[in-house]
């Protein structure tokens, strides 16, 4: 039968290295692990303190709509007007 190299000892430390570095390049948390950034800056932007113009929701809705429904108009005009003019 085959045997490890260095016998079954040194078969049974190389194992528990190899599981010790696994679990040490592992990070502890989801923030090490580079998942989180920061809670800070995070929690800036739906507070009263972060800087800039503040529009409600709402309003940035129907602003949008709004442009998507002109855009419409417009193409429907260019329509009719070359269908017009040829």
């Amino acid at each position: 039968m085959s045997q490890a190299p260095g016998g079954l000892r040194s078969a049974a430390k190389r194992k528990n290295t190899a599981d010790k570095k696994a679990s040490a390049s592992q990070p502890l948390s989801t923030r090490s692990a580079g998942a989180g950034g920061s809670s800070a800056t995070m929690m800036k932007l739906f507070t009263d303190e972060a800087q800039g113009l503040r529009i409600d929701p709402l309003i940035v809705l129907f602003l949008a709509v709004g442009f998507i429904f002109s855009v419409i108009v417009l193409h429907v005009f260019a329509k009719l007007t070359g269908r017009f003019s040829s």
